[in-house]
């Protein structure tokens, strides 16, 4: 007998209960707390936040660049480093579940948490979320993935219904999660506040107990989001394995006072909150009048211990791990570096050290970390990107122009924010200031979080007047992004080159030196197309987001993100996959080489300019002869390039017919006889060349 089928038969009933829902962190330490049972040598279980970085509270750690920014680089091999290097933090404060990543898809521009997601394209998402989860686990902590699924709003977020067709489930929604299951062998699933179809997501039997445990195979443990258990039967038998956070609060101090009582109505509170577990007493009732077979209380627990066996945890092998380590620093920075997208430069970067510099922006005397909400991390160390041009520009004039923007965090006082009005901030000092130095670079930014959208897709507190009385003054101005997702920009015409750091984390100001003074290649592509207004998105009408009678109705099915800009023929401000080097690349005749499912496609690129570079060569597949409505083209393989000036390397991107198929929801997955389309370029606009293969 296995050592976990002889535990789950000694386990009594109680015993059982305990180790499938919550209670409180003796340490105070722990998001989510399992407790031991020392008779059976069964260790307790820790969860804890991310995945930004290890939030223990009253604790620092490593505070890592936005996951938007992380897949702005295009690189699986760092988010494998990332993951290892989160693994490690998180064992050094004794943690063994880190909960993330986060792998919804961005569909709503507006999204609060859009920051800790990483793409409007599943397959961009899946392949940076594969390297994550591999990269975390193989370190010995076990990754959860969340939000399972269609989890793409925070407005009323734990009751609106995701109306959705099987196959936009299945191409847009889905894939990052079985990728997660199928190729990176995740520990744990979070399933997500929301319905889908009607169905809360705790209960959803299809797709818990069908679709994740049976068609995907998945062997792991399911564990619902932080007071995210609708039922106590319904989920039982749905397939939910743990309820978090049990029979206690781990955010008592959210808001001051009960949280019934709380006045910020901007942020929705969940409806369980301050309840006891469903999956205690009221499990035990329903086990007792037959409503769940006890043999359902022992498959959670076997799935629950064998996933622990399978890390180590009864047999203490695991290392005790590492924190703020000179190598997690050094990650940090590079992934704010190759996360950075330069969106448009009209010759002004990158910037000679003997320039002086007008820095002009409300909060650009801070690094931006992060949004609000679960996965705020506090950093040891920190860069501002004020500090960080300071370490390369003769001189530089600081002005904040407007009062700093609000950043909203998840764990301040209802009402309050980090930053407090500053009086001294004056528009026309900034404008002063630019027409003083040689560039003006103007740090702007959004304030996003969890637990409520953005408002609209503009900068908040003047800060568009801002960069246009500073463009109208200075001879060359450089516009700093630092946002969660896309944001309107009117000025885009007006100045000369624009950035995106995303949220950049602690090395924020580093990293926004090192690219602005040409010391790296912006190493970032978008993960998310920048349209020009909130209209242009698939969510511009309020059937759409937020909802109306609490239902979103996703009609545009599988036309998400850049598919449904080439669908309606809109033009994007910066189409998906668009960024910009230093260098020029010049790219050959691409060649497609088929060896039964088989596909390689090879193209020759040359750095032609006289810098150092790195260029992503992004495939993508258009299906010739339609039997079903399609997008234009889907991105279907990339592969990232670092040559030196007149170098030449063949790039090659392995497909499978996975890649060609769609989903028939009379027939599944088809891969349709005919011929394909590969365009291959540097975004999902800008195509370099095309090849033809037979299926």
């Amino acid at each position: 007998m296995t050592r976990v089928a002889s535990l789950v038969d000694e386990l009594t009933f109680d015993e059982k209960l305990e180790l499938i829902h919550g209670t409180a962190d003796p340490d105070g330490m722990a998001t989510g707390y399992i407790p031991p049972i020392e008779r059976l040598d069964i260790p307790p279980l820790r969860f804890v936040d991310g995945p930004l970085g290890v939030r223990v509270e009253g604790e620092s750690a490593t505070a890592f660049p936005a996951s938007i920014a992380l897949a702005a680089s295009w690189n699986p091999d760092l988010a494998h480093k990332q993951g290892m290097a989160m693994a490690r933090e998180a064992r050094a404060y004794g943690q063994d579940v880190l909960l993330a990543p986060g792998m919804n898809i961005i569909r709503v521009p507006h999204g609060g948490r859009n920051f800790e997601f990483y793409s409007e394209e599943p397959l961009l998402s899946s392949r940076v979320g594969v390297g994550y989860i591999e990269g975390m686990q193989s370190a010995g902590v076990i990754a959860v993935v969340k939000h399972y699924v269609a989890n793409n709003q925070e407005t009323n977020r734990y009751a609106v219904n995701a109306e959705i067709s099987e196959r936009a489930l299945r191409e847009i929604y889905l894939p990052p999660f079985r990728a997660a299951v199928e190729e990176a062998n995740v520990g744990s699933v979070m399933p997500g506040y929301n319905r889908v179809n009607g169905t809360h997501m705790s209960d959803h039997e299809f797709l818990l107990s069908d679709v994740l445990k049976g068609e995907y195979d998945f062997d792991g443990f399911v564990v619902s989001d932080w007071w995210g258990t609708e039922s106590t039967v319904g989920a039982a038998t749905a397939g939910l394995d743990v309820e978090m956070p049990g029979d206690t609060d781990p955010y008592d101090d959210l808001f001051s006072g009960d949280a019934d009582d709380s006045d910020d109505s901007s942020i929705e509170l969940p409806r369980g909150m301050g309840e006891s577990a469903l999956f205690g007493e009221p499990l035990r009732e329903a086990v007792g009048n037959g409503d769940v077979d006890e043999a359902t209380i022992d498959e959670k627990v076997r799935r629950l211990l064998r996933t622990r066996d399978r890390f180590g945890h009864f047999d203490d092998e695991r290392s005790d791990g590492a924190l703020d380590t000179p190598e997690h620093r050094r990650l940090a920075r590079r992934i704010a570096v190759e996360g950075t997208v330069l969106l448009q430069n009209n010759g002004v970067l990158p910037l000679d050290d003997d320039t002086t510099v007008a820095l002009v922006g409300p909060n650009a005397d801070t690094a931006k970390l992060g949004g609000g909400g679960s996965s705020e991390v506090s950093p040891f160390t920190r860069t501002s990107p004020l500090n960080g041009l300071r370490e390369h520009a003769t001189e530089v004039l600081f002005e904040r122009g407007v009062p700093p923007i609000a950043e909203s965090s998840l764990f301040d006082t209802a009402g309050s924010n980090s930053n407090e009005s500053d009086s001294d901030a004056s528009l026309d000092a900034a404008v002063t200031a630019a027409e003083t130095a040689d560039c003006a670079v103007v740090v702007v930014q959004d304030d996003a979080t969890e637990g409520t959208d953005r408002e609209d897709l503009r900068l908040p507190g003047g800060q568009d007047e801002l960069v246009a009385r500073v463009a109208d003054a200075a001879d060359r101005t450089v516009v700093v992004l630092r946002s969660s997702g896309p944001v309107e920009l009117p000025w885009a015409e007006d100045v000369d080159a624009i950035v995106a750091s995303w949220y950049a984390g602690q090395a924020d100001g580093d990293a926004l030196a090192a690219v602005l003074y040409g010391d790296v290649d912006p190493g970032g592509r978008l993960p998310v197309t920048f349209g020009r207004s909130a209209a242009d998105y698939p969510t511009g009408d309020e059937a759409a987001f937020p909802g109306i009678d609490d239902e979103a109705r996703y009609d545009e099915g599988i036309f998400v993100g850049y598919r449904y800009f080439d669908r309606e023929g809109t033009e994007p401000r910066y189409p998906f996959g668009h960024g910009l080097s230093y260098t020029t690349f010049e790219y050959g005749e691409p060649t497609v080489e088929r060896d039964g499912d088989h596909i390689e496609l090879t193209v020759p690129v040359r750095n032609t300019g006289k810098r150092r570079g790195s260029e992503i060569v992004q495939v993508y597949v258009h299906e010739d002869d339609l039997a079903l409505p399609r997008p234009d083209r889907e991105l279907c393989g990339f592969t990232k390039l670092r040559l030196d000036p007149g170098e030449r390397r063949h790039a090659s991107v392995t497909l499978d017919r996975d890649a060609l198929a769609y989903y028939d929801e009379d027939d599944g997955w088809t891969v349709p006889v005919g011929s394909f389309t590969l365009l291959v370029g540097r975004s999902s606009r800008d195509v370099r060349g095309t090849a033809t293969v037979e299926m």
